[in-house]
């Protein structure tokens, strides 16, 4: 058995200090070369794969595609699935960090940036920004798609689907998981066992 998380190098969004969440952004140039490190590093340590997981996001598609190809492993079954995706931030996604902060003060966004259960403003359904008027969602179930959403939230759409999904091919393959932050998050709250107010306090950094 084994399980490898990445979180996808560093996107334009991340560079820019923006809310990005669902929001369909590439890497940067350091975030390909961040994929790309993660590859060497795998290989070099001797890590091998079976069947690769990522989201609907090109961040962490292409994360993945450029450690595959680092480590000389294109042709490596790949699934993917908007459970995967970062959490969503609803209204903020797009906006400067900092602008944001003025704006509704730096108290209310530090609530909704690190609150266990707080959302964001949820965005309106004629908002282009919502994934149910978008083409990669057009085959999913849209009630089931996130306006917003807390990490509360994120934990509970990533975790039925690693435990129903990902955790049986575990049984026999070596799996790879290229994420998100939040996503990931979830994942390490379940695996050490963390509380709501610990999993808050854990960071995982662009490319690790």
């Amino acid at each position: 058995m084994l399980l490898v998380l990445v979180r996808h190098g560093q996107s334009e969004w991340n560079r820019l200090n923006l809310f990005t969440g669902w929001h369909d952004v590439e890497l940067s140039e350091q975030g390909r070369k961040e994929a790309a490190e993660c590859g060497r590093l795998l290989q070099e340590e001797g890590f091998d794969f079976d069947v690769c997981y990522t989201s609907y996001l090109k961040r962490a598609i292409h994360t993945l595609n450029i450690m595959l190809e680092v480590m000389d492993r294109d042709w490596l079954p790949v699934v993917k699935s908007w459970r995967l995706n970062e959490r969503h931030y609803g209204a903020l996604q797009g906006l400067n960090k900092a602008e944001t902060a003025k704006k509704y003060g730096e108290d209310q966004v530090k609530i909704w940036r690190r609150s266990f259960d707080v959302p964001p403003p949820e965005l309106t359904p004629d908002d282009p920004r919502n994934p149910r008027l978008q083409a990669q969602y057009r085959y999913e179930e849209k009630p089931l798609l996130p306006l917003t959403e807390s990490l509360e939230l994120t934990i509970r759409r990533v975790m039925p689907y690693f435990h129903e999904v990902i955790q049986p091919e575990m049984e026999t393959k070596r799996v790879v998981i290229s994420s998100h932050g939040n996503t990931l998050r979830a994942l390490v709250k379940h695996f050490d066992g963390l509380s709501a107010a610990e999993i808050m306090e854990v960071n995982i950094p662009t490319g690790v």
